[in-house]
């Protein structure tokens, strides 16, 4: 009688444990850190767990906060680890492992300082040109948003006078904000430089050219990884499975920014939309992914999505 007392223990306590672990696999927080390309592949993110059973958390956070935020299990998953412009930020955080690079989700992506053309044809087309344009520039290389790695290595490069840029100062704003400033450039035919980057409409939107330099920090052609905090693909699996076979594309998410920034569509809108327009696209993603219960993941998000 102790040994079945013991037996049926041992099993509740065991149930119990993976009820737990189930539980805390219901839910999925994601950083969003308020680029257009990152909210566009959390946004379809969201919508596929979301029809698989999971309650989604989205928090917007700068790209410091979301690895710190990593780090402290505040967050699970991150979308938008640029490489290699990222790499000083994040490798301190793979080399403790307190994060995890799950999946390349994203390739050729390009992340640089970038100008009108006619600019460029004026003869503004590396980081060594950039001190003979200052008037024209009014002085100013526009950024996004505060505390972003990108004007940290810019502002870094002007307070060391590298490539003769001491007089120029990096205006820190916001995606949107640096885009409508370039807008009113171009419209002008102004001369302006600012943190250009693919996938984005921007690309489509302005005729530009990336400069020649800064390859100690932005690099080439990239790549995007997701992310995750320490042990997140072995303590929910299937979540796991799933970031690891979710890839995405330029024309993809050129696509659906497009319809964000240019159509004035919501994030969730436009992404749901371009799901429904190319449904074959997360059959891959979804090979032996299930829902919260168990059942198939492919069927389900079919038909909660209306693919």
């Amino acid at each position: 009688m102790k040994l079945l007392a013991s037996a049926s223990l041992v099993a509740l306590l065991g149930a119990g444990a993976a009820a737990a672990q189930g539980a805390q696999c219901d839910e999925v927080v994601f950083s969003d850190v308020g680029w257009t390309d990152i909210t566009t592949t959390t946004a379809v993110a969201n919508h596929v767990l979301s029809a698989l059973g999971y309650d989604v958390e989205v928090k917007v956070l700068s790209v410091p906060v979301t690895f710190a935020s990593l780090e402290n299990d505040d967050i699970d998953v991150f979308l938008g680890n640029w490489m290699p412009s990222q790499t000083q930020a994040i490798q301190p955080y793979l080399d403790s492992g307190e994060i995890e690079q799950v999946a390349v989700n994203l390739e050729g992506t390009k992340y640089n300082l970038a100008v009108p053309t006619y600019t460029y044809e004026k003869g503004l087309q590396s980081y060594e040109d950039l001190a003979e344009f200052e008037e024209e520039l009014d002085g100013t290389i526009y950024g996004i948003e505060p505390g972003n790695e990108g004007n940290a290595y810019l502002i870094g490069l002007t307070e060391e006078d590298e490539y003769g840029m001491g007089a120029l100062e990096v205006r820190e704003s916001s995606e949107q904000g640096m885009l409508a400033q370039v807008r009113r450039a171009v419209d002008d035919e102004e001369d302006v430089v600012f943190l250009g980057w693919e996938p984005h409409p921007m690309n489509a939107n302005f005729d530009l050219e990336y400069l020649e330099g800064g390859e100690d920090f932005f690099g080439g052609e990239g790549q995007v990884h997701t992310v995750t905090r320490q042990g997140f693909v072995e303590e929910c699996p299937n979540v796991g499975q799933l970031l690891q076979q979710m890839q995405f594309s330029l024309p993809m998410e050129n696509e659906i920014m497009g319809k964000i920034l240019d159509d004035g569509m919501d994030a969730e809108e436009a992404s749901l939309e371009w799901l429904q327009a190319n449904p074959d696209v997360v059959e891959p993603w979804l090979e032996g992914v299930t829902t919260v219960e168990g059942e198939p993941g492919l069927a389900a998000v079919q038909e909660e999505l209306e693919l």
